[in-house]
């Protein structure tokens, strides 16, 4: 089984914020699948608002916490982006810290997690996630995975407290499975023809 390198990139910078554990729960689940997994957590970057993307700088003007983070991305197979609902859309941290990149996503599959601390899990900011994601270059998978009640549905540390999605779940890393692999043999065999 190929071990794929996966990002989870989660997307807020709010105090007493509640989606992280969410995030610590797809780490987790990530890693029990098999895959190498990491947090990518906006509050350990300390991005500037963008004023030019990663490509754009001089190498000695470039932030060192940018370089780093822009070697994971680049290294990365594939993403979970997870996202909570900000006025019916996505969080600015989170569009922030990706507007960073663009080449290094190149072909590579995205899967959305959405949450909210009410009953709808985010899915209109995942509606419009989607269309941002595929506008990069990493195309998002057919499911999505909404968590309502976030705040009661996963410990502190990302462990399971009132989470009853097992089914949906399974779903979920499966089809972001097929498309990690599928999409790993076609870069292997070089980008698509512009003719």
């Amino acid at each position: 089984m190929t071990r794929f390198k996966v990002l989870v990139i989660y997307g807020s910078v709010r105090d007493d914020r509640q989606g992280i554990k969410a995030a610590r729960f797809m780490v987790r689940q990530g890693k029990d699948y098999g895959w190498e997994t990491e947090l990518i957590d906006p509050l350990d970057y300390d991005l500037p608002l963008l004023r030019k993307m990663y490509k754009e700088y001089e190498e000695a003007d470039l932030p060192p916490k940018l370089k780093l983070l822009q070697q994971k991305v680049a290294a990365a197979d594939g993403y979970i982006i997870v996202s909570g609902e900000y006025n019916h859309s996505i969080p600015p941290a989170l569009s922030n810290l990706l507007d960073h990149f663009l080449e290094e996503y190149a072909r590579k599959p995205s899967a959305i997690v959405s949450y909210s601390n009410g009953g709808f899990g985010g899915v209109r900011a995942a509606m419009q996630l989607r269309v941002m994601l595929a506008e990069l270059g990493m195309s998002s998978i057919p499911t999505i995975l909404p968590i309502p009640l976030v705040q009661d549905a996963f410990t502190e540390d990302g462990a399971p407290a009132d989470f009853d999605k097992e089914k949906k779940l399974k779903q979920f890393l499966d089809e972001f499975a097929w498309y990690l692999q599928a999409l790993k043999n076609a870069r292997n065999q070089g980008p698509p023809s512009k003719g």
